[in-house]
């Protein structure tokens, strides 16, 4: 019964030691924070031309014709 009382304790103290699980919370925390940010920039620049599909259409344009034409202005 003591030794199995003795390895219990140990098996939590190592578990308490532990770091691993720390280091992929801070991982995800980031990749969210990556993720709300691209979220955000590719609405701001999808808001002015009509969309996702409008945004690509012009980058596209821009990367094989040379013809980069500024976005329409929002609300007008």
């Amino acid at each position: 019964m003591n030794i199995t009382l003795k390895s219990l304790g140990q098996s939590i103290r190592s578990f308490a030691k532990d770091e691993e699980g720390a280091q992929v919370v801070e991982y995800a925390l980031i990749i969210a924070v990556v993720s709300i940010a691209l979220v955000v920039a590719l609405q701001q620049l999808t808001a002015a031309g009509g969309g996702f599909s409008a945004f690509i259409t012009r980058v596209t344009n821009c990367l094989t014709n040379g013809t980069c034409a500024a976005a329409p202005a929002a609300g007008g």
